[in-house]
Order: structure tokens, then sequence, then C-alpha cells
């Protein structure tokens, strides 16, 4: 032990502001001086820490006991030995068995009876003559295989709870391993050498150095010449698993680790630096100066912090419950706080982002380039009735003159009749992101639930100038709509004269051919396969890789076993009934060649488990040239509808 007597109340120091720090329930951000204990399961840790205290009060036990961070802090005591608990403020346990059924106890009131762990750590003292000051955190045992009902990512939530400790600067790290394992795979040095790559940080232990195999040793390790650490190794021998259930005691079993040590050759030149009073010893005066090392940062960071509660505690002494001021200032702070939000939710910049569902900008992205070009896509208009609006025109214009050729006038008021369908579709584009915005206004002011009235206020303010702006842009679509309507060019490169026509779409066909690279993928993913199973109603998912050319699915996404080919030509697509899908969103391609699509089959039924799922695919189709189904099939070159209405003037006169 050191014996300076002001060096000896440090770690008892550190212990006091750690209860303190607990107890405002506060962050803080004040590192504090600890020792953090890291293992694998079954390395040891709990009976290395029983050996500290020399008394059985840890629990035990097949796959994960410590669910939660244990911070044990061991107090030197001249007046006997009791446990007290900082959840339990004022009492004292003498029986070190109820300690432990204290500790299982509260770690299932926070985390259950289902091997389930939480980050927050029980704090317990231990006061004894047999102690010396030393304060460690006993963490879970790191773990590959989820337990009972633990979840099936428990490695990486341990994993994740142990870095919460180990990566801060002020943390000692004491890495136990097990000598009957190959050091380098050991988990705990693993982690260290992550957190730590110098090394400066860890202290290793190796422990069961009595159930190594004959004939070998970790002599090699406890002097540091393998995988050396700059704090060194301590070894120590545990009781067994059949010296716990036979109660053997801890005075005994140390007796016994001193004996081996000892009468060990490979260990008896250094066996007064193994064992764990040694380690006890070492633990000590290493936390022990490294608190030395780290107060004035330590006093530093307190000593800001305590001048900023200061600064804040005068300005509460004028604090003035109904000053109009701090009213102001309080409401100005939540509604900048509610801009942040809408903003963050709209551009994703936000620290928190739904891994579940599309939302914000991300649905209203898909709006404008999915939805708005499939709503325009799915305009219908029948051949039939375009000849005959065409024929009554020109009838009107010519009045009771004869014509020979086709007045412009007739062009244009066709045109612009078609021109006009276009304003439906963008009105109902403008519709579905002013309901998003609301739906992004909404959750923004979830905020705001704990004051109604701002709140309601805030909600009335922003719906109603989403409202004014939705009106103004539908008159500007409206307005742009109108100038598009009031001149025709017909000089444009994608305008098709009825004297080429013929000959540019034989062009147009060609390039499209020969332009770009057909093979190239445009969507994949996961869909229900329909109609193709023997069983009625059943379905099978498959994973669908969508070309410019064709349609492929597998049995994964490894794409190794491929289940058939679908050819685009002459593919179309419509829309199904939810009902025949039960819960599922679908829609189904068909050959407009009246042929089979796949084996004995009129069609393919898809489906998926949302709408946004189903509406992507479809905008995913329609960049592959697979278009919505039309009430009558128009068969005309791929050049634009003004074109088309121009041949059928011609033909009219």
């Amino acid at each position: 032990m050191t014996t300076n007597i002001g060096m000896e109340q440090l770690i008892p120091l550190v212990n006091q502001l750690q209860d303190a720090f607990s107890h405002t329930g506060q962050q803080l951000n004040i590192d504090l001086p600890q020792i953090a204990v890291v293992g694998g399961q079954s390395a040891g840790k709990s009976s290395v820490l029983e050996n500290f205290v020399g008394k059985d009060f840890l629990p035990r036990g097949s796959g994960i006991v410590t669910r939660r961070p244990l911070v044990l802090q061991l107090m030197t005591s001249k007046t006997g030995e009791w446990g007290e608990f900082l959840h339990c403020k004022g009492k004292k346990f003498t029986d070190f068995n109820e300690i432990r059924k204290e500790i299982e106890e509260e770690t299932d009131r926070m985390t259950g009876s289902n091997k389930g762990i939480s980050p927050i750590p029980i704090n317990l003292r231990v006061h004894s003559p047999h102690v010396l000051n030393l304060t460690l955190v006993d963490l879970p045992g790191m773990t590959k295989v989820a337990v009972g009902d633990q979840p099936v990512d428990i490695e990486a939530q341990i994993r994740e709870m142990i870095l919460q400790f180990v990566t801060k600067e002020n943390c000692l790290i004491l890495a136990v391993s097990p000598a009957n394992a190959d050091l380098a795979n050991s988990d705990a040095l693993k982690m260290a050498k992550e957190v730590d790559p110098q090394g400066v940080r860890t202290i290793g232990v190796i422990t069961k150095l009595d159930l190594m195999d004959e004939g070998t040793d970790a002599k090699q390790i406890l002097e540091n010449k393998l995988l050396p650490l700059r704090r060194g190794y301590i070894g120590v021998v545990n009781r067994s698993q059949k010296d716990i259930d036979g109660r053997k005691d801890i005075r005994a079993a140390l007796g016994a680790e001193k004996r081996f040590f000892l009468s060990h050759p490979s260990y008896r030149h250094m066996a007064e630096k193994l064992g764990t009073p040694h380690l006890q010893k070492v633990l000590n005066q290493q936390l022990t100066n490294h608190i030395k090392d780290t107060l004035p940062t330590l006093q530093s960071k307190l000593q800001k912090q305590m001048m900023d509660m200061e600064k804040e505690v005068e300005e509460y002494k004028n604090y003035k419950p109904d000053d109009p001021g701090r009213k102001t200032k309080a409401m100005l702070q939540m509604i900048q706080a509610f801009n942040v939000s809408f903003e963050q939710l709209i551009e994703g910049t936000g620290a928190s982002i739904d891994t579940l569902e599309l939302s914000g900008g991300a649905k209203i992205n898909r709006i404008f380039h999915e939805r708005f070009p499939y709503e325009l896509v799915k305009m219908e208009f029948d051949e039939q009735s375009l000849r005959k609006e065409i024929s009554v025109v020109i009838q009107n214009i010519h009045a009771i003159r004869t014509g020979l050729f086709t007045p412009d006038t007739a062009f244009e008021e066709i045109v612009k009749s078609q021109i006009k369908k276009l304003k439906a579709p963008a009105i109902k584009c403008v519709d579905m992101v002013s309901t998003e915005l609301m739906n992004v206004l909404r959750k923004c002011s979830e905020k705001m639930s704990r004051y109604p009235m701002l709140r309601d206020e805030t909600d009335r303010v922003v719906s109603t100038h989403v409202r004014e702006r939705e009106s103004k842009t539908k008159q500007q679509v409206s307005s742009l709509i109108s100038f598009e309507l009031s001149y025709i060019n017909t000089n444009h490169d994608d305008f098709i004269g009825f004297a080429n026509a013929s000959q540019k779409g034989v062009d147009r066909g060609t390039k499209k051919k020969s332009v770009g690279n057909q093979d190239m993928v445009i969507r994949k993913g996961w869909l229900n396969l329909h109609n193709v199973s023997f069983i009625k109603g059943s379905s099978k998912e498959f994973w669908f890789a969508l070309s410019a050319e064709q349609l492929t699915w597998f049995k994964d996404d490894e794409e190794k076993d491929k289940k058939f080919i679908l050819s685009l030509e002459n593919i179309r697509l419509r829309d199904m009934e939810k009902g025949f899908m039960s819960s599922k969103f679908g829609f189904a391609l068909y050959s407009t060649e009246q042929r089979n699509v796949y084996k004995d089959y009129r069609q393919l039924e898809l489906s998926a488990e949302t709408q946004d799922v189903v509406d992507s695919w479809k905008a995913s189709f329609l960049r592959a040239g697979v278009y919505p189904e039309r009430t009558s099939e128009i068969k005309v070159c791929e050049n634009s509808v003004v074109s088309f209405i121009l041949s059928l003037c011609c033909e009219l006169i």
C-alpha cells in the first residue's frame, strides 16, 4: 500500500464524486478515473473480484450472468465487513448472500428475467479490513450467441456497452484472459487493442494457470515477452467450479494459489509478482497514480462546470416565472427547434433517421420522380374518339367551304385539348407534396406536446402557410399549362412532321437499340410471385432484377439459381385489386399480343408489403419501357402525341 495518507484518500474521493454524479442523474461529461474489467464469458472475472473481497457475493450461472455494469467500490475499514448499494441508501448488508440476491433482483428490475442487458450501472460499496481502496467496474462478458429470449444482436449490444467505458481516456482496462486459451484470440485483449493501441491503459490478467495442459506454461506471457503491455501481466489462480460448488473458503483458496506459484518450476522465480494479493496491490497503486496524473485536468473541468453553474444560478436569483421576456425566449427556442427539426426531415440531415419507412424529403422525392411520371403515362386517349373530335373540328372550321389542306387551327385546337390533360396529374402531384408536408408538420410539432396551445397555434400558422403556398403553386402550374397552350412549336427537335414521321420513327427505333447499355440493371429487390403455385392463394418470394430488356428472377439475392427470364417486348403493367392478395399491394404483367408470359400463365401477379414499394417498382418498369394498361392500345411510333394528332388530321381531310 502507499504510505502517503493524502494519496490514500484519492480513491475514496473519486468514489464520492462518482456517487454524487449518480445521484444527480445528469450527464456532466466528467470522465472519472476508474478500472473497467473486460473479458469473455467464463474468463474468471467474477472470481478475481470475489478474491479481492474474500467473499462470495456475485451472481453465478451459465450464459450471461453480469447483465448490468457493476461499479464495485472497495473501502478499507477496521470496524467490520458490510456492503451498501447506492439505490438502497442507508441499508447495510452484512450477509454477502443477501448482496448477491440484491444484485440479481436489481438487475431483473431493470432488464427483466429474459437475459436482457442494460447500460445503467449498479453501485456497490464494500467495506472490509481485508481490502485496499479500489474502484472496479465489472462489465458483462463478451458473447457470440444469443441465449433464451435475448435479442439476436446481443453481441453488438454488449460490445457497445463495454466501449462506453473503455473508450474514455481516464479508464484503465483490466483485460482478463484465460491461460488455457490462445492469448492471440483473447476477446479482452482484442478490444483493449482497439481503444488503447499503445497499451498505456491496459493491465493484463491471466487466469486459470492451473488448468493449462501438462508441459505448457504462460511464462513468456507473464514476463511480458509475448504480446507485451506497458503495464504488464499478472497471473492468478481462482477457485475451480468444483471448489465453488463445494463452497471452498476463499482464504483457503488464496493460500492454495500462493503454494501453486511457489511450487511451480516456471513461476517460482517471480511468485512474489503473481497472485491475487499482488494484483490488488498493483491495481491500488496504479489507480492512485492514475488519479494523481489526471487530477489537474479533472479539477480544471470541475471548476469550469462549477463556474458555468454558478453563473446560471446567479441568473435564476432574479428569476420571475411571469417575466414576459423569459416566456418569449423559451417560446422562440421551441419554435427554433421546430424549424430545425422540420428542415432536417426535409433535407435528411437529422441525427435520427427512420429505418422503417420513407418520410419527409425522401417521400417528396419519390412523388416527383416516381409517382408523377407514372401518373403522366397513365393518361388515356381513345383513337376513335380522337378521330371524331378531329373530324368535327375540321368541319366546323371549314364551315360552308370545302377544304383541301388541314387547317392549322384544327391542329392547334386538338393539341391544346390534349395538353390540358397534363393539368390534372400536375395538380395531383402538388396535393401529394402538400399532404406530406402536413405529415412532417405534425411529426415536428409533437415535441411541443407539453404546451398544447403553442402546438395548436404553430400547427395553424404553418398549415395556413403551406395551404397558401399550395394554392399559389397550383396557380403557377395552371399558368405554365397556359403558356404551353399559347404557342405550339412545330420546329422543336421532339416534333415529327407528317412528311417524315415514319422515317424518323424508324430511325429513333434503331437508335434506341444501339444507344446505351441495354443490359444495365434498373432495379433489384424482393417481390412475392403469385398465381404460379399449385396451392390456391399462395405465393413465394423471389429476388427480381429488372433491366431495359428483360425481367429476371432468382431463388435468392446471391443470384446463382436463376428461375426465369421474361423479355419486356410488348409487355404492359396493370393494377390489381388488393383483396385477391389479402394484405399485399400488387400489380400484374401481361402481353399486349395475348400470349403467355410465363409457362401456361397469361400474366404474372406480383406484390409487395407496402404501396410505396409497389409504386417504386412501377416507376422502375416505366424506365424500362413497360407502360401501364390503357383502355385502348394505340399503335403509334414512340414520338409525341402531337405528331400523332397531326397524322390523323391529314387522314380526315
